[in-house]
């Protein structure tokens, strides 16, 4: 049951019908991993913490840096040279108490991967790292986590949300083939407009507690912003069989 002080804290969100205090209570209980503490990490991990869910684990090996404040909202001036997992998880504790923190301050390598994403019902991607990226995505194939994915550059973003227990589920690498010679483009390299990052990580956001609360999910699409232009393109993918990750080739 609710206590009174999270049904009043969390009122407006049970009222909506496909919520009410049983998906609070869902929400309650959730561990949910968050891979990067950037521009999407910030506001993923705010939405998350202030609607109930029960546990955030947060990673992230890098500090603050004063060309991060442009759009990391959560850190200001004093946070530089701080960790951003250590110095977003005492902001997050002080917005929502009722939330527990678990803080990873460095890069996720595969052992970290497996033992962190066994513990998490979802993952949510909002790292810049291509690499940290193919590998959470094969780790969730492999313990059959869900798996959202959110990318942004310039004015433009793109999401996806993976359910690798959903027949026919492409995962990333589906999508997205591994290369080496692959460019890899991120803010250092072409730069990024805050309020992007915030619409990309709102689509996380909402993905992730759709899933928590049992609401069905469209699988196998991709969203991609224009931000430009204020508009949205969804294109829809297919699982490879020859994917290396989740094919059965």
């Amino acid at each position: 049951m609710l206590t009174t002080s999270e049904k009043l804290r969390y009122s407006r969100q049970i009222m909506v019908n496909k919520i009410g205090e049983s998906g609070q209570l869902a929400l309650r209980n959730a561990t949910v991993l968050i891979v990067g503490m950037g521009g999407l990490g910030n506001p993923v991990a705010m939405y998350l913490a202030a609607a109930g869910i029960g546990k955030l684990i947060i990673a992230d090996g890098d500090s603050v840096d004063i060309t991060n404040l442009q759009r990391q909202i959560l850190f200001n001036q004093q946070d530089i040279d701080h960790n951003k997992a250590d110095t977003a998880g005492e902001k997050l504790v002080l917005n929502n108490p009722d939330v527990e923190i678990e803080v990873i301050d460095e890069m996720l390598d595969d052992e970290l991967a497996q033992y962190y994403v066994q513990q998490a019902d979802l993952v949510v991607d909002c790292c810049d790292n291509i690499a940290t990226r193919y590998l959470m995505n094969k780790t969730c194939v492999e313990y059959n986590k869900p798996f959202i994915v959110g990318a942004a550059t310039g004015f433009d973003g793109q999401q996806l949300t993976i359910v690798p227990n959903i027949k026919d589920a492409a995962c990333y690498q589906c999508v997205f083939p591994k290369s080496e010679h692959a460019p890899e483009n991120n803010c250092q390299t072409v730069g990024v407009i805050g309020p992007v990052l915030a619409v990309i990580a709102g689509t996380q956001a909402i993905d992730a507690i759709k899933l928590l609360v049992g609401i069905e999910h469209s699988n196998n699409r991709l969203a991609l912003y224009d931000g430009l232009h204020q508009h949205w393109q969804h294109i829809y993918v297919k699982k490879q069989i020859n994917c290396p990750v989740c094919g059965s080739a």
